[in-house]
């Protein structure tokens, strides 16, 4: 029997994932020396609405059937881009450092097999979780020296809570209520929505000053093109073929694959314990994503 069509693409859209989705923090990094928080995200949806819809209208996707399917795409939306990279992107604009919110963003394989196992029947075993704490301390120890605790201010602490509540609820929303929605029709409705929002919000708290220059557009083509339209549906469509716990999982090796940019941009030299971290991150991502041999054979 050949094996499942998705079982050699799963392993190279997580790895995707975790490139694009990690180097993201630093192409995030530097658009916000150019533009405010909601402003460069404004932009950055009105240029990702602009790219989908000749795609859209030359792919001609399935649109959800119903008013309740249309509302639950939306919903799912506004939690993953609004809520969660409008979150995100205060957080580091009120000066919190990209290694503490990466910390805090990483607890949400936590939450997210902790409701998988309640709510969702999916069945953690203890080397699971042991996977999952193994990852969250080498996260630790990966950002370790740049935490300065004077750094979290009741703001800066505030957003980044809004966006770890924004990317966990989205994950799980989409998985749950659109389960089989056309991805290419879900992200076009689903950018839609998030400019609508965050848009005027842009122009009624912020000043829209934009200073162009070839990093902004650069971290705005690769923010869009490669993050925004790939990556998101590249981490969709693992979780429609893989447990949520697995899968989310994989956020703990996005701080690896901020470090290599990192210190190429801005000359920031990992230390011998954030060395450590990146060993003892990897293992606990093996740790989540094993099953024993039978199970794997089912």
């Amino acid at each position: 029997m050949s094996p499942p069509p998705h079982r050699w693409l799963n392993p190279l859209l997580a790895w995707y994932f975790v490139a694009i989705w990690g180097t993201g923090f630093i192409a995030t990094k530097i658009a916000l020396q150019h533009a405010a928080p909601l402003t460069f995200l404004s932009m950055r949806f009105a240029f990702g609405i602009v790219c989908l819809i000749p795609f859209v209208w030359l792919t001609r996707p399935l649109w959800p059937a119903t008013r309740i399917e249309f509302a639950h795409v939306v919903v799912a939306g506004l939690l993953m881009h609004a809520i969660h990279l409008g979150g995100s992107h205060y957080t580091q604009y009120l000066g919190l450092s990209a290694g503490i919110t990466a910390v805090l963003l990483c607890v949400q394989p936590l939450i997210t097999a902790a409701i998988a196992a309640r709510w969702m029947n999916e069945k953690l075993g203890g080397i699971q979780w042991l996977g999952i704490a193994a990852g969250l301390a080498g996260v630790t120890l990966i950002v370790w020296h740049k935490i300065d605790v004077q750094e979290a201010t009741l703001g800066s602490l505030i957003a980044v809570s809004i966006a770890l509540f924004g990317v966990t609820a989205g994950s799980l929303y989409q998985r749950a209520f659109c389960p089989r929605v056309d991805l290419r029709a879900a992200a076009l409705l689903q950018f839609i929505a998030t400019f609508l929002l965050l848009a005027p919000l842009a122009l009624a708290f912020e000043d829209n000053t934009v200073r162009w220059s070839w990093a902004l557009i650069g971290a705005l083509l690769y923010l869009v093109i490669f993050a925004s339209l790939l990556a998101v549906s590249a981490w969709h469509y693992l979780l429609r073929h893989g447990a949520a716990a697995r899968v989310t999982s994989l956020i703990y090796l996005t701080p690896v694959f901020a470090i290599a940019p990192e210190f190429l941009w801005f000359g920031i030299t990992p230390s011998a314990i954030s060395c450590i971290g990146i060993v003892i991150t990897c293992m606990g991502v093996a740790l989540v994503a094993w099953r024993p041999s039978r199970l794997n054979n089912v």
